[in-house]
């Protein structure tokens, strides 16, 4: 990951008196492909909108390339924006679309055919410059959306929910071009979306937002395999978050039962929330278990089955595994002490925002 290009400190942002962002610090580096993940309402595209140019935040500033760009309007930004609608002049073909920037620059018409000709192949559309806006799919028509973007050259693309109309296989297909074009531009792709799958699959960094607040920042991976707070366990992914005492280091109690851990520092006899996805719950037969439990509900979707196991403490544990176990069957439950993470309860809401808003 390479230098600080934005710096976003202590920004603050109301509407109508609500806050919706709340003394929120960010930096983002060099070269990232950064998603800002929450759901509706959480503060990511206004963050994003702050960012471009589009919104004032009422405190705090934003810091490009080591200049404090806060007033600086958006046209005047090294960056670019695609949004969910496309925003295409119907009245102009692919070529005037995508040009349409550099020739409010005074750009040569030389210069403006050869960029138009790069960009159209970056996002493999080849010979559609006299094409129609109308004539083109959704698909095509976000790519020109993305093609007239990145023809300004810019530093930075936001990306505010940029797949958002699209159907789930051609979203998937984007996916992975968009993952292409960051590689080949090598520029600050800043991603916003509420799905989850969308953000492990895309990002090299992921900044999880709940009510104007930074939950989490970190890699896909720490994000899903190390979540910091209830919130953020519970909103990638699917969760297992059940109430818990540790005894003692790499020690947890569950429902009676003890488990092995590989956590640390909680303290003797202390209550805690133990976090274990579905697909890390082993189910055995009973007299191999740490705990039992009867499987009350089975879904079969597809690469697997999703299970509900009911213990006698009356908890549904969620369960997924490519191994049948049918309605009625009693089954033991293991986990691998890796795959147990242990998280401080939180004393209040306030203090699941922690972290990086501090």
């Amino acid at each position: 990951m390479g230098r600080t290009l934005i710096d976003l400190i202590h920004i603050e942002k109301s509407f109508d008196g609500e806050m919706v962002i709340d003394d929120l610090n960010l930096s983002i580096p060099e070269n990232a492909f950064l998603t800002l993940l929450g759901p509706s309402g959480c503060g990511k595209t206004t963050t994003l909108r702050i960012i471009g140019g589009f919104e004032r935040a009422d405190k705090g500033k934003v810091v490009f390339d080591g200049e404090d760009i806060s007033d600086v309007p958006p046209n005047k930004r090294n960056l670019n924006t695609v949004f969910q609608k496309y925003a295409l002049f119907p009245h102009m073909n692919i070529a005037e679309n995508i040009a349409f920037g550099l020739k409010i620059k005074n750009k040569s018409k030389a210069y403006i055919d050869d960029k138009v000709k790069y960009a159209l192949k970056l996002v493999n559309l080849d010979g559609y410059e006299n094409r129609d806006v109308d004539s083109l799919s959704g698909g095509q028509q976000q790519r020109i959306a993305i093609a007239r973007a990145i023809v300004n050259e810019p530093k930075v693309l936001l990306l505010d929910e940029p797949l958002g109309a699209l159907d789930l296989k051609l979203r998937q297909d984007m996916q992975y071009e968009l993952i292409r074009l960051k590689n080949e531009l090598g520029i600050t792709f800043i991603y916003v979306t509420h799905d989850q799958e969308e953000a492990l699959t895309m990002s090299d960094t992921i900044v999880v937002m709940n009510q104007g607040y930074i939950q989490q920042m970190g890699t896909p991976e720490q994000i899903y395999n190390e979540p910091n707070c209830a919130f953020v366990a519970d909103f990638i992914g699917e969760s297992n978050i059940i109430p818990a005492v540790m005894v003692k280091d790499e020690l947890v109690e569950i429902f009676g039962a003890r488990f092995a851990c590989v956590d640390r520092g909680f303290g003797n006899n202390k209550p805690v929330d133990a976090v274990i996805r579905p697909e890390d719950i082993d189910l055995v037969e009973p007299e191999k278990g740490t705990l039992v439990g009867r499987v009350t509900h089975v879904i079969f979707k597809g690469v697997h089955y999703e299970m509900e196991v009911t213990t006698p403490d009356g908890y549904e544990w969620l369960v997924h595994s490519t191994d049948l176990s049918p309605v009625g069957k009693e089954v033991g439950i293991t986990v691998d002490p890796f795959d147990i993470q242990i998280m401080n309860k939180p004393v209040s809401e306030d203090e699941e925002a922690i972290g990086v808003n501090e």
